[in-house]
């Protein structure tokens, strides 16, 4: 089985979550007897073609960008080859251009969405994409949720109820490279290991902002992995604060991030907006075994992270009650512990990449058999 995945960033161009998950879905579905590519677009003037962790990652240049969405003239001629060579194909929701090429190359190859999040910051360029967006979630034969939050809060999955179902993200721990002595010694002689720790894009709707006011007033170490839109405001408002606990790292390598959420205390994760559909970082920490803190905003979060159960979870922009939540697990060491020994229960219970893996693997075979049945789904034209 073939299978192509369609997306506006991958690796080694960008590793935020929905990048890390693409990963995941194709080295843990190839363990099971799928060929997987993936085809993106990059800044990069050279290296369109590269292999990476086993699979292809076929890349094409990115020309221009409107609110977040990148375009690329030579992507419709590349993903119309691509899929021509594919049993099915993956796409990756939302990004406005994808739906366009989709219907530009005239793709009748069956087909599937993991649908990642709602578009919730460009209302009034959502008005103008509106009727694209359902003509490409019409046209697709599967949808698919990230959590049972996410499918019962979106007015868009709403609509499409009927052809969604709920596969949640999953992490290979094996992927991760193992903490290594002389970076964790690293580490804990520049932050120790009582310190929260937030890791991913500075994008407006993480809550950084809420984070530097709850670490205010207090001593409490707070360390920063990740670069981003808003990384100067955020480090004039920590100026302002004159917070000398909070450590903004930048980007790091995977061994210097395994490394710090090997010693981290527990896990920050402010996002108060429901553009952060789940919170991949937030998984990680569970991973690890870490109590976290996160916010209610309707999407995975809160399925990950369960209050008074792996963790808090508090109202969102509401910095007191977030400073009051790390207080809590800083002075009940304890039941910071058993917290973060059921996230890792949880994880291994149903955040595994072998667990989606198989049912993705699952979801492909329902579709390819119902393709069959149906000749007239099957064909790139």
């Amino acid at each position: 089985m073939k299978v192509l995945h369609f997306y506006r960033t991958y690796y080694p161009d960008t590793f935020g979550g929905v990048e890390q998950v693409i990963r995941q879905m194709v080295v843990g579905t190839a363990r099971i007897g799928v060929d997987a590519e993936v085809l993106t677009l990059t800044r990069d003037k050279q290296n369109f073609e590269l292999e990476f962790e086993g699979h292809k990652v076929h890349r094409v240049p990115l020309n221009f960008e409107v609110a977040s969405t990148g375009f690329s003239f030579s992507a419709f001629r590349k993903f119309s080859q691509l899929a021509q060579q594919a049993d099915l194909i993956h796409y990756h929701f939302p990004w406005p251009f994808m739906d366009l090429a989709h219907f530009c190359a005239r793709i009748k190859k069956p087909s599937i969405v993991t649908y990642h999040s709602d578009i919730v910051r460009q209302k009034h360029l959502l008005k103008l994409y509106q009727p694209l967006k359902y003509l490409f979630l019409n046209d697709v034969d599967r949808i698919v949720a990230t959590s049972p939050n996410y499918l019962a809060t979106s007015s868009i999955l709403e609509r499409y109820k009927a052809k969604t179902e709920v596969i949640t993200y999953g992490l290979d721990k094996e992927i991760y490279p193992a903490p290594e002595p002389a970076r964790l010694d690293y580490w804990r002689e520049k932050v120790g290991s009582n310190f929260f720790l937030f890791v991913g894009m500075l994008r407006y709707y993480k809550g950084l902002h809420v984070l530097l006011e709850a670490a205010a007033g207090t001593q409490i170490p707070v360390v920063i992995i990740g670069q981003g839109p808003v990384e100067q405001e955020l480090k004039r408002q920590a100026k302002r604060l004159r917070l000398s606990n909070v450590h903004f790292l930048g980007a790091l390598p995977e061994t210097d991030k395994v490394a710090l959420l090997t010693l981290c205390y527990a896990l920050a994760f402010p996002s108060h907006l429901r553009s952060e559909a789940f919170g991949i970082s937030l998984l990680e920490g569970a991973m690890f075994g870490k109590p976290m803190i996160s916010t209610e905003i309707g999407t995975g979060t809160t399925y990950i992270n369960i209050d008074q159960d792996t963790g808090l979870v508090v109202p969102p922009d509401d910095a007191n009650a977030f400073r009051m939540a790390m207080q809590y697990l800083i002075e009940h060491p304890q039941k910071a512990a058993e917290m973060g020994r059921r996230a890792f229960l949880r994880y291994e219970a149903l955040f595994t990449a072998d667990r989606m893996s198989k049912n993705y693997v699952r979801l492909y075979q329902e579709v390819l058999a119902k393709s069959a049945i149906n000749p007239s789904l099957v064909g790139c034209e």
